[in-house]
């Protein structure tokens, strides 16, 4: 066996099997595996090592892996652990995210598999592990920081902790009380509840009491007077006192170092992918994170150099401890780290999971290193997704100049590229209310007018209907699926019918090619299903058939319906479903592929060879949340990791970005004015994620309220129906405070009922 072979720890043997969370601590510079049982408990004299595996949309494992540094654990032991994470990450294939995480400076990533919080414990392996069950209970002061995932920091246990800004909770042996700051931000108290809950059942076996403290308010006989007896009497309590833990660094301009033999050197020249080569390590240096790229030919050794080089690059800089340290591998970069360059380069986005895999294993099959542990990807299953309810009622308009004109129903379902529509869909879902969709459709070919027309009208729809509706934005060939569904058939036709069109092609000096019942017309026919069955009109040319597809030609009164050799039967039977859409009544004729006739070919003009290549579906990625915010007027992001409903709070705004679609999410309570940008927040998020992630720029863009949340939006949360139909964190936080003050009052009217039979 290689010397490489050897170096790779058994501990790490067969890991990364299936999603979850896996955990080794630091024990004698060795990784010793955690039992389920104690995931959530870390030792402030520890080290460990955490793997989270997730499934990708498209079937293959995604790996993240963090190591966990205890404030108290030795320098050897953190040393270990760093260097033990980049052998796990070779069990892997070498296509992991690796995160250095600071005890009290973790990252929302990591805190994320933790929920509600994880509470860091005194001791390590080197003492023994003395077990907080073993020990005299001792009263505990933390401050509860966060609105989504909570920051649980053990403070003295003392009035000069308290301050008018946070939320504090104190654990005692008979009953753990929360006290809100004046200031305090009413979703961190939302947040603190639970991890009160957490106490109670983790530490307390579910039975002391609980009890809220609001500052400024006293009451000697209530829970308040009980509060301040244990800090020794009610004083007036500071202002909040910023301390080395609460530094924020500055973000700075990006600095680009090469890493060679562990030695940094800086790289000169504008910051651009350009320059990151694939057989070595860069660092680079951002102030407030600091991330190690490493090349997809680099060997085990260089990636265990980077990552020391790394570390003492940190540590002699003098960075507070809230720098963040990320590892990342080719093909494999985060956004935060894609955003640090102008754009990142159509085709660089990761690779396939086969691909990248046997890239990897080669390489690293080369260096004697055994690769078990890896994953084989899933088949990837074609996932119809939620439909909106059959059914509704259908209205659409076309945009001509500065009105609207009503499609007659047996026009529905018939778009022009050179023209914009706007739909309005009626419908119940459920036992709800009634519910809206309502979208603007916009022609490749329709003017910049027409769609700021369109745009304009739709909102004040929206305005005339309370703002209940789902707005949408859809462009020509990206259709979505809950869209197509409603038109059964739907059909896409050259040209257009507005006088917006017919001003713009007179001005470029084109001829008007819009389609007419009595003209030559060929449409290709594709899809699977009513979700994404569609007609569109090609040029008329022999050139535009394809082997795998459907094809209608339609030649003044004749309809002709052209079989690929590798077409469908649901293609067929659509492209007779589209003829008497077109041409109600009308006599087929029919031509199978080889066995076609002269006056098809005539129409045509003239019989010349084609492809029968088959279109290949777009990447299936993951869905990611984000919020959002402007930094010296530059739009930024920060994504929330594994999200669910809880986190969409009343008083924000989120983007849902699934690459097949956008969602912006608008809570509330969001400010009147915000809510009218919600569309251009939207952009400015689509405009990013086109350089960086290579998003469509025409992605379909949904302006979704709280409360009127579509089947299309929700399947992406766990979602709960039985929650309030606008459940947010200041609401929850009420309804607590109001079943917590009531079960005591209830609990002191019991025990007042027994003391006077007992006199």
């Amino acid at each position: 066996m290689s010397s490489s072979a050897k170096a790779l720890d058994p501990a790490f043997q067969g890991v990364g099997q299936r999603p979850g969370t896996e955990i080794w601590r630091i024990e004698n510079f060795q990784p010793v595996p955690l039992p389920k049982s104690d995931h959530g408990k870390f030792y402030m004299g520890d080290s460990y090592i955490v793997l989270q595996t997730t499934t990708g949309k498209g079937g293959a494992y995604l790996y993240d892996i963090h190591f966990w540094i205890g404030k108290d654990t030795s320098q050897d032991e953190a040393g270990t652990a760093a260097i033990k994470t980049v052998e796990l990450d070779a069990v892997l294939g070498g296509r992991a995210v690796q995160h250095r995480e600071l005890q009290g400076h973790e990252s929302d990533k990591f805190l994320s598999y933790f929920k509600p919080c994880i509470i860091p414990l005194e001791g390590g392996v080197a003492t023994g592990f003395k077990k907080v069950e073993e020990e005299a209970f001792e009263i505990r002061l933390y401050v509860c920081r966060g609105k989504r995932v909570v920051r649980l920091k053990q403070v003295p246990f003392a009035r000069s902790s308290l301050n008018h800004d946070d939320v504090f909770i104190l654990d005692t042996e008979k009953k753990i009380y929360q006290f809100n700051g004046a200031n305090s931000n009413i979703q961190e108290r939302g947040k603190a509840l639970e991890v009160i809950q957490f106490l109670k059942e983790k530490y307390h076996e579910g039975t002391c009491d609980v009890a809220i403290v609001d500052d400024g308010k006293l009451d000697t006989e209530s829970d308040s007077g009980e509060f301040w007896v244990l800090f020794g009497g009610f004083a007036p309590i500071g202002k909040k006192v910023a301390n080395e833990d609460d530094i924020i660094p500055e973000t700075t301009p990006a600095k680009l170092y090469s890493i060679t033999d562990g030695e940094v050197k800086i790289v000169e020249g504008e910051l651009s992918k350009g320059l990151l080569e694939n057989n070595k390590c860069y660092l680079l240096d951002c102030g407030a994170e600091i991330f190690v790229w490493v090349g997809r030919l680099t060997q085990v050794e260089e990636r265990k150099a980077a990552s020391q080089a790394a570390e003492e690059f940190v540590a002699s800089q003098n960075r507070p401890k809230t720098t963040r340290l990320t590892r990342l591998i080719q093909g494999y970069e985060t956004r935060s780290f894609k955003t640090n360059f102008d754009s990142w380069p159509a085709g660089s986005a990761a690779p396939g999971a086969e691909e990248g895999r046997g890239k990897v294993a080669a390489l690293l099959k080369q260096q004697g290193v055994g690769l078990k542990g890896m994953t084989k990807s899933a088949p990837v299953n074609e996932e119809v997704p939620p439909l909106l309810e059959g059914g509704g009622k259908m209205e659409v308009w076309c945009i001509n100049g500065s009105s609207k004109t009503p499609l007659p129903k047996e026009d529905v379902g018939k778009f022009y590229s050179g023209d914009c529509y706007i739909i309005l869909y009626t419908y119940h879902s459920g036992d709800r209310k009634e519910d809206y969709l309502l979208c603007c459709w916009f022609g490749n070919d329709s003017s910049e007018e027409d769609q700021k027309m369109a745009a304009r009208l739709a909102n004040t729809m929206s305005n005339s209907l309370k703002g209940r509706p789902v707005q949408g934005r859809i462009f020509q060939g990206k259709e979505p699926p809950q869209f197509v569904a409603l038109f059964q058939p739907i059909v896409i036709l050259k040209g257009g019918l507005s006088s917006g069109y017919k001003k713009s092609i007179a001005e470029k000096g084109l001829s008007d090619e819009t389609y007419t019942a009595d003209s030559v017309a060929l449409f290709r026919i594709s899809g699977t299903s009513v979700h994404n069955d569609k007609a569109v009109q090609v040029d008329a040319v022999a050139t535009s058939l394809n082997s795998a597809e459907c094809f209608l030609l339609q030649s003044g009164s004749s309809i002709f319906t052209w079989h690929g050799n590798q077409s469908t039967f649901e293609q067929q039977q659509l492209a007779a479903k589209i003829a008497e859409f077109l041409k109600p009544g009308v006599a087929l004729k029919h031509a199978k592929e080889g066995t076609e006739s002269s006056a098809f070919w005539f129409a045509l003009g003239g019989k010349q060879s084609y492809t029968s290549k088959k279109f290949s579906p777009e990447t299936v990625r993951d869905p990611h949340l984000f919020t959002f915010s402007f930094n010296k007027g530059k739009f930024q992001v920060e994504e929330v990791y594994n999200f669910s409903q809880d986190d969409l709070l009343t008083e924000d705004i989120l983007i849902l970005d699934t690459h097949a679609e956008v969602f912006v999410w608008v809570g509330q309570y969001v400010d009147p004015k915000e809510k009218q940008n919600v569309f251009d927040i939207g952009q400015k998020y689509i405009e990013m994620a086109v350089s960086l992630d290579g998003l469509s720029p025409n992605v379909p863009l949904y302006k979704v309220t709280e409360g009127n949340e579509p089947s299309f939006f929700t399947t992406y949360f766990s979602w709960d129906l039985t929650k309030a139909t606008v459940c947010t964190a200041s609401a929850l936080f009420i309804f607590s405070q109001v079943i917590l003050i009531y079960c005591v009052t209830i609990e002191k009217l019991l025990l007042g009922i027994r003391k006077f039979r007992m006199s």
